[in-house]
């Protein structure tokens, strides 16, 4: 069952780790680290429900943290070592935000889980000048010591309870040292310790060196110490002699499921900035979204806006800036203008200030670093709090003097002179102009779009302003940005009463409404498009024809169908073979099958390997005609293209339907990959269409590979806040997967109601989508049976059967096959058994032919027809096999036995459970609750919970007394 083509490029427009409460902002001065899953995964607390998102195909090291599973792996490490089995103190390290404090909450908790009594201590700036303050915090808790000896107790209320009197010896050190040895010792005896240390770099120096004495003397003692610092400042003590860990940005995977979980997450260029500034930074993944939310905006030095700071990135990425010698302030600013950091474009830039030396506070301060003749900065937050500190004068003094440097560099100095700008300017409007060609050409499309944009903004001519508007929404579309096509192309017409700008401007605009699910409104412009100017603009007519087939192919409303037949006929279709192919498949892909495969033939003979457009088209036309195989090799081939011509505007889409394509084909793995590439390509171009798409797709590869819970999850949150009614071919898909978990689940009467909801309630019912819902048939037949309800369905199936002419594709043919073979009360079944497996074909679809063989193979045992059934159900086995469709292969090894036939073993579902898992699985299956595992294996419930989340699925199983005999299958070695 499929839906969701691509969206063809339109014609004649041009050329070819912080806390995921999303409800709360971080307390501050914390660190944050991202709360959630590992980078291919998700959950969100406190965001509309606690939901796991499963994006990925493997699992987490745990439910609370995002993107750092191999930091928790050491920390985890670190507790158990509480016995002396393994290093006992740990260093965290890390830049400014990047989530050291929550991994040390996280350190905490899990601490407190084992049964360990929690010490700690947080640095404070303004502590650090009282001589053992960070240490006495660290202690208070164990303070006085009544059980110390008594010198030790003196030497412990010397240095934290009463002055000494001016008679009194000076404390000793190593006296002091000893004697919190010695009650750290005392503690532990009773209860063992976990020491916590945050924020090191600011902790006076005489706790420093008590914890370093500390630190060097645990050995044998069940206490472990972890210490958390920022990268440049780790002290002396704790530089080198432990085991380090550094806290490193977040991968992009990770950090895009971090904005995703924000209140407003932001979308589009927006985002793309977002993720390209905070460079993995958790706490400027964070902050960023939210200065964007309120409005804060200014002006980049590329001349574009620029992402704003918060008062709390500025203090921990600008906090050294006023302290700063004014020309060392210079100095920086023209850094930060001139973006790319060249050291000799900032010597001639300002000739008369020595840069280099100039730099040399700031390097000293650690803002930047000067090498091989680059000057680097710290991250790229301190290029916006450089550039933002400084006044409008100041930064046009700074691109006037890079535009002078660098004459003979037109790209760069055109950048320069529009930033500087203080009025229209058409001189530099056409410098920019030619800018963004030299840019189209070499792929840079996003850098085209901007560059046009800007263009467009310093020109004083109104219809070479809009005309350029027009050129940077195209090139923003096939740099894959939707809204900022929508919000671009909208200005056109403000601009001009050109009836053919406003007409390419409307059809550009569609072409975004309907990548983010808006159809019924993409529909309105698109074809009004097409209809006004299908005399005038035949050419422009057919782009938005063509373009509009998409969006009525996702909506499937009937009405929208018919219009784009009906405006199809008002124009001449002979320059436009591809579009004619397509438009023709999307208005009724199961009539006149030889006139529609004679379209498409005729379009392939004549299309151009570079035309984008048409190769978009001609794809989506393969594919919904159930030429899989063929859609599958133009599909890769159309991705050729794009990669060459480097074009992202229609990637996303066209990788999604090369893993629709690939799933039907029996291509799993590959269309998992191609569904998550296409996930995160659309997540970042909001095209809102894919991105549910994608999700529904990898839930339903779950469900048919036995993780029903997480597939019915994943398919749930993926369409949360979304209106399906308007987007039907998602809609049936989405049924679809939750059906088909349902079915995995044995819960077959949902599993029915919910494939039944693809077909509509009348007397004759009807597909809700006409093209996604007939490749359900085979899976609701089977709910069916098992559910009772095989009059219900046999009355689909027959108004199916009625609606179709003859000549329709070998799938679906072979789909109504065995649906009526399943729903028949006769020996007919055999029949219909036979030729849904006649045509060899077939083969093209491997998953659904195997389940026409286990069908019939079931069919015949239960008839003693066992030698019959036994080739089928082999043929059936390798497939589920091979596809590691492990509720299929599973029941179909189970029908073989039952034939008569020797099943080959395969490896088992326990073998690939960890140590740990297999721990708990086995205490489970003796009947131990969640709480009386973790009890055993100092863990927390919460934990054992998770860990029995990820077994159930590895051994195909839904229930806690299922996995005593699903261990028995394979003992422990």
């Amino acid at each position: 069952m499929t839906s969701l083509p691509p969206f063809p490029v339109p014609a004649g427009t041009g050329v070819a780790g912080g806390r995921r409460t999303a409800d709360r902002e971080p307390a501050a001065g914390t660190d944050p680290v991202v709360r959630g899953w590992q980078d291919d995964q998700l959950m969100v607390t406190g965001w509309r429900r606690t939901t796991v998102v499963h994006i990925g195909p493997d699992y987490p090291a745990d439910p609370g943290i995002l993107g750092r599973a191999a930091e928790l792996s050491r920390l985890e490490g670190l507790l158990g070592s509480v016995d002396g089995t393994g290093p006992q103190v740990l260093v965290l390290v890390g830049e400014p935000g990047a989530g050291k404090s929550t991994l040390v909450d996280w350190t905490a908790e899990q601490g407190r889980a084992r049964g360990l009594r929690t010490l700690r201590v947080r640095g404070s700036e303004g502590e650090a000048g009282l001589g053992l303050s960070g240490v006495h915090q660290l202690l208070h808790p164990l303070l006085p010591g009544d059980a110390l000896p008594a010198p030790q107790r003196a030497a412990l209320d010397r240095a934290f309870g009463v002055p000494a009197t001016p008679h009194e010896a000076a404390l000793d050190q190593m006296s002091l040292c000893i004697s919190v040895l010695a009650l750290i010792d005392d503690a532990a005896a009773r209860r063992p310790l976990l020491l916590l240390v945050d924020d090191v770099q600011w902790l006076d120096l005489g706790s420093v060196d008590v914890l370093g004495f500390l630190a060097r003397r645990l050995e044998g003692k069940p206490v472990v110490l972890l210490l958390a610092a920022r990268e440049e400042a780790v002290p002396a003590r704790f530089d080198r002699d432990f085991p380090r860990v550094t806290v490193g940005p977040l991968s992009r995977t990770a950090a895009g499921l971090l904005l995703d979980a924000q209140p407003h997450p932001p979308r589009g260029r927006a985002r793309t900035q977002i993720l390209q500034q905070a460079a993995g930074n958790p706490l400027a993944l964070i902050e960023l979204p939210r200065a964007l939310t309120r409005g804060r905006t200014g002006t980049g030095q590329d001349g574009g806006a620029a992402l704003p700071l918060t008062a709390r990135l500025e203090n921990l990425f600008a906090a050294d800036l006023p302290g700063l010698p004014e020309p060392t302030r210079e100095a920086l600013l023209l850094v930060a203008a001139a973006g790319t950091g060249h050291l000799a474009d900032l010597l001639r830039a300002a000739p008369a200030l020595d840069v280099v030396r100039a730099l040399d506070p700031a390097e000293r301060a650690g803002l930047v670093r000067i090498e091989d003749g680059q000057v680097l900065l710290r991250h790229p937050l301190v290029r916006s709090a450089v550039y933002q500190a400084a006044s409008f004068a100041e930064r046009r003094h700074a691109h006037l003097a890079l535009a002078a440097a660098l004459a003979g560099e037109p790209d760069r100095r055109a950048w320069h002179l529009a930033a500087a700008a203080t009025d229209q300017d058409a001189e530099v409007a056409d410098a920019l102009a030619e800018s963004a060609e030299r840019a189209r050409a070499r792929g840079g499309y996003a850098a085209a779009a901007s560059a046009l944009e800007r263009a467009a903004e310093l020109t004083p001519e109104p219809t070479l302003r809009a005309r350029r508007l027009l050129m940077a929404a195209q090139a923003a579309m096939y740099a894959g940005h939707p809204q900022w096509v929508s919000e671009i192309s909208g200005r056109v017409g403000d601009l001009t009463e050109d009836a053919r700008l406003r007409a390419e401007a409307s059809l550009l605009g569609g072409w975004a409404l309907g990548v983010t699910l808006r159809h019924e409104e993409a529909l309105t412009l698109l074809l009004g498009v097409a209809e006004a100017t299908a005399t005038s603009a035949p050419k422009l007519a057919l782009g938005a024809l063509s373009t509009a087939a998409t969006s009525v192919y996702n909506s499937g409303m009937p009405f929208h169908r018919a219009e784009l037949r009906r405006i199809g006929a008002l124009i001449d279709t002979a320059d436009d073979p591809a579009g004619l192919a397509w438009s023709a498949a999307v208005i009724d892909p199961h009539r006149q099958r030889v006139r529609l495969l004679g379209l498409l033939k005729d379009a392939l003979a004549v299309v151009s390997e570079d035309s984008l457009g048409d190769l978009t088209a001609l794809d989506g036309a393969a594919w919904i005609l159930d030429e899989t195989e063929q859609a599958v090799r133009m599909l890769g081939r159309t991705l050729d293209v794009i990669r060459r011509a480097g074009s992202a505007g229609t990637n996303a889409t066209i990788t999604q339907t090369l893993a629709l394509a690939l799933f039907e084909n029996g291509s799993w793995t590959a269309a998992q990959d191609a569904a998550d590439e296409a996930f995160w390509m659309a997540t970042e171009a909001g095209a809102d269409n894919v991105t549910l798409g994608s999700c529904i797709l990898q839930a339903t590869l779950r469900a048919l590979r036995g993780d029903h819970a997480t597939a019915r999850e994943q398919a749930l949150e993926a369409v949360r806040g979304v209106d399906l009614r308007r987007s039907l071919s998602l809609q049936v898909r989405h049924r679809h997967a939750l059906g088909m978990a349902a079915f995995v689940a044995g819960e077959h009467a949902d599993a029915y109601e919910q494939l039944r909801a693809t077909f509509t309630r009348d007397f004759r019912p009807a597909p809700v989508h006409y093209h996604a819902s007939l490749y359900c048939l085979g899976d609701l037949a089977a709910a069916a049976v098992r559910a009772g309800r095989r009059e219900d369905a046999r009355s689909v199936v027959e108004a199916v059967e009625h609606s179709l002419e003859p000549d329709r594709s070998p799938r679906l043919a072979a789909v109504l096959h065995r649906a009526a073979a399943l729903l028949s009360d006769t020996e007919d079944a055999e029949k219909h058994f036979a030729a849904a497996l006649a045509d060899s074909v077939t083969d093209c679809w491997p998953f659904e032919k195997a389940l026409t063989q286990l069908d019939l193979g079931e069919w015949l045992r239960r008839r003693r027809r066992s030698a019959e059934a036994r080739p089928h159900l082999s043929a059936a086995l390798e497939c589920f096999q091979r596809l590691d469709a492990r509720p299929w292969a599973d029941r179909t090894a189970a029908e073989l036995r039952a034939a008569g036939a020797p099943v080959a073993a395969t490896t088992s579902a326990a073998g690939e459970l960890t140590a740990q898992e297999r721990q708990i699985a086995e205490l489970a299956a003796q009947g131990l609750t969640n709480r009386d595992i973790a009890a055993r294996l100092y863990l927390s419930p919460r934990t054992v919970g998770y860990h029995l989340h990820k077994i159930f699925p590895k051994l195909g199983i839904s229930a806690r007394a299922q996995l005593r005999d699903a261990l028995a299958q394979d003992p422990p070695q």
